[in-house]
């Protein structure tokens, strides 16, 4: 089976970017595993520190590794957002692919000692597993928002990103380039739609030479998307946009189908819903 790092550097190569998607349970799970396979396209899921505590680390690891071995697809497993040493350790123990090794909040200089300490720890548990960094200010949370937060100062620069890489050694880096975590009620009514600041991924692309991820991507605009992979952007996150189809669909399976109690026969429109959302994604990514 193919390895996360060469799904990564053949899609750096062909111009296309990697689809990552959240998920929080099985339906999510089967939805984004059957958008990929529909599309026949690499993918990655996503678990952040509160949804593998509801999903189970193990368990996930373990149903990830399952459809890749049964279906030869690659699909990757992510530990999104991992905000402590304690925490990165033990998922890279039950055997994740990917860490996002989040300090952000922190100034520059005490975020790139911490995750450099994280990356050499981690890589010695583990040498294949790849580490993720992240510097800038992308705003907090994967839900919809009344207002967007004032994100311009938080922006990450080329040498920011230069340092960082060059003394982290990190495998992928995730910048603030003009994308936000969540979505806002405007974006979800389809009135507004996220921009990104092409020029700087271009210049932290040229600077690091490095695999960038592009979080908060939901509700981004579709030529962002495109021209943002253009310049340099290897995978992309997608959370919220995958959450508001599940409640979506749920609301719409339930009141369908209002005296019905077997989960099975309740469940399938849900996953209907989420491939909905993943499967344009995809195919977008992948032009």
């Amino acid at each position: 089976m193919v390895m996360l790092r060469e799904v990564l550097t053949q899609a750096g190569n062909e111009g296309v970017a990697v689809g990552h998607f959240n998920v929080s349970d099985l339906v999510t799970l089967k939805a984004v595993f059957e958008s990929a396979t529909d599309e026949n396209v690499p993918v990655v899921v996503g678990v952040s520190e509160g949804e593998r505590q509801f999903f189970g680390l193990r368990q996930i690891v373990a149903l990830v590794k399952s459809l890749r071995e049964e279906y030869s697809l690659p699909i990757f497993l992510n530990a999104d957002h991992t905000h402590s040493m304690a925490n990165a350790i033990e998922v890279a123990k039950a055997g994740v692919d990917w860490i996002v090794f989040d300090l952000s909040i922190l100034p520059l200089e005490e975020n790139i000692r911490q995750t450099k300490a994280a990356v050499e720890a981690l890589k010695s548990i583990r040498p294949e597993i790849l580490v993720e960094g992240e510097i800038g200010d992308i705003g907090s949370g994967s839900e919809i928002h009344d207002a967007a937060p004032d994100l311009r100062k938080g922006l990450t620069t080329a040498g920011e990103a230069k340092q960082f890489v060059e003394e982290t050694k990190v495998d992928t880096l995730a910048p603030a380039v003009g994308n936000m975590h969540g979505m806002l009620k405007s974006m979800v009514a389809g009135k507004a739609k996220k921009r990104l600041d092409i020029e700087r991924i271009r210049q932290i692309k040229e600077q690091t030479h490095i695999f960038m991820t592009l979080h908060g991507a939901s509700g981004t605009d579709d030529e962002d998307l495109r021209k943002a992979i253009g310049a340099g952007i290897t995978v992309v996150h997608i959370n919220t946009e995958v959450r508001i189809a599940w409640r979506y669909g749920m609301d719409a399976a339930l009141s369908s189908q209002p005296k019905e109690i077997v989960p099975y026969k309740v469940l399938p429109p849900v996953v209907e819903s989420v491939k909905a959302v993943v499967t344009p994604r995809l195919a977008l990514f992948s032009l």
